[in-house]
């Protein structure tokens, strides 16, 4: 046998796939479930909540809410801390422009248009609908982002996962404070039946379930979110070489993708327990589960537009010079750094629509009562949303990277040719550099506009030197 022919074990296999059609095409079907074994997993975890609910539902066998609450948390947080650099950490904390269109998309737009879309269909009275699972529609889309999901996914489509880390942060502190006054907001008038005060628990102990509410939620961050994520940023500050060692060997990235199905096995199981799909006709569950694939695509690209604005580009097209004006030069520092680049446009877009399971069981729980009978309708709107904001996110996730790689290839490009213009005389030292640097800027400019107004000195600079 030559040199470039397989030996062995990998040998035989070839040579017995190309023999035997049934062996060939058994192993076409193990590859493919292989490559899409997330959502193998998936159906897996669900078709066990559905059987033992009881097995990881919060307060169940294995107690959920901290093994899987607390500790599928703190692993993904943990990796994300041996996996990123301080400095970023630093940077991207400070990063308040982000910090403002998150939040605003997060708390205000998205619960904004979901409450416009509840009252529209509430008004055509149609009697499959529970209006109980409108009211549970509305406060899902009050809740804050999601804990983990983000995180993972953050880092499959290659976006600003320090970014993401600093969102869920600061997301899930204020939801537990801004989510609460969201739903007694919108629960008035003709929803006035669905707000937590009018329920059969009486004010003052609703008053008391909300301030443990603050409690269990600042617990959890601080335990399953800060304390991990410290960990993981004192071993990797202290063992850089040994922790990139173990990242890559032993493949931690799979693992926070193991720990997400694991959140998401609590939520149906949580669901389940409480007969949550019993309480509700086979019409508005078929209803729930296209409507929330429609509002995630849709918020979705709500958030790609809210992050990249075309209509700045367009007032600040010049760059600032010593002839600007005032006005134009504070305008430019201020706005125009509002137009974000595709790394952190993809941490907007997935924070954005995103809706947290782990923390939003609880906020409902706690607003009405662990004992409500119509709890269970309240929660199908958020676990199925949740479920169904993964598995989405899962086919874009691959969209999103393909962008933002193409994205670092144009960058590279125009670097190169900016090399060879200073090279060549074309420009001066001091243009390349000019525009090597603005490349790098990770927020405040745009690759498109700095792309043209390189090109532009390279090409206007080309005919006086010919």
């Amino acid at each position: 046998m030559g040199d470039d022919q397989p030996t062995g074990f990998k040998a035989r296999i070839k040579k017995y796939r190309e023999s035997h059609k049934a062996f060939h095409w058994l192993l076409n079907v193990y590859e493919f479930l292989l490559s899409q074994w997330f959502f193998c997993l998936l159906g897996v975890f669900i078709a066990l909540a559905y059987e033992f609910p009881n097995f990881a539902r919060q307060g169940g066998l294995i107690k959920g809410e901290y093994t899987i609450g607390y500790g599928a948390v703190a692993i993904i947080f943990l990796i994300s801390g041996l996996s990123m650099s301080t400095r970023d950490l630093m940077v991207n904390a400070l990063h308040w422009r982000v910090h403002f269109t998150v939040l605003s998309l997060s708390f205000l737009i998205t619960s904004s248009i979901i409450y416009g879309i509840a009252l529209g269909i509430k008004a055509a009275n149609d009697g499959e609908i529970d209006p109980w699972l409108l009211v549970g529609l509305i406060v899902t889309h009050a809740c804050p982002t999601t804990v983990s999901s983000n995180v993972v996914m953050t880092r499959q489509a290659h976006g600003n996962v320090v970014l993401t880390l600093c969102e869920v942060f600061i997301g899930n502190v204020l939801g537990a404070f801004i989510t609460p006054a969201l739903v007694q907001m919108y629960l008035t008038g003709t929803w006035e039946f669905g707000n937590p005060l009018h329920q059969v628990l009486a004010a003052q102990d609703v008053q008391v379930s909300i301030g443990q509410l603050y409690k269990n939620v600042m617990k959890q961050i601080g335990l399953s979110v800060f304390v991990p994520l410290f960990v993981g940023q004192v071993i990797q500050n202290i063992f850089p070489k040994q922790t990139k060692w173990t990242l890559t060997t032993f493949r931690l990235n799979k693992v926070g993708s193991f720990m997400l199905l694991l959140i998401m096995f609590l939520s149906f199981s949580t669901a389940f327990y409480q007969n949550a799909f019993n309480d509700v006709s086979h019409v508005s569950i078929i209803f729930i589960c296209f409507f929330n694939v429609g509002i995630y695509l849709f918020f979705t690209v709500l958030s790609f537009c809210y992050s990249r604005p075309r209509f700045l580009l367009a007032v600040f097209r010049e760059p600032i010079t010593e002839s600007s004006s005032r006005l134009y030069r504070y305008s430019y520092k201020l706005f125009r750094p509002f137009y974000y680049n595709r790394k952190d446009t993809v941490s907007v877009m997935l924070c954005g629509p995103a809706k947290t399971a782990a923390l939003g069981v609880s906020l409902i729980s706690s607003q009405y009562g662990a004992h409500n009978p119509n709890l269970g309708i309240l929660l199908v709107p958020l676990v199925l949303y949740q479920a169904e904001q993964v598995m989405t996110a899962n086919f874009l996730t691959h969209l999103m990277k393909k962008w933002v790689l193409n994205g670092e290839l144009e960058d590279q490009k125009l670097n190169q040719e900016l090399l060879a213009a200073q090279t060549a005389g074309k420009i001066t030292d001091e243009e390349a550099t000019i525009g090597i640097e603005e490349e790098e800027q990770p927020h405040d400019q745009d690759t498109s506009s700095t792309r043209s107004r390189s090109n532009a000195s390279i090409s206007d600079d080309v005919p006086s030197k010919t």
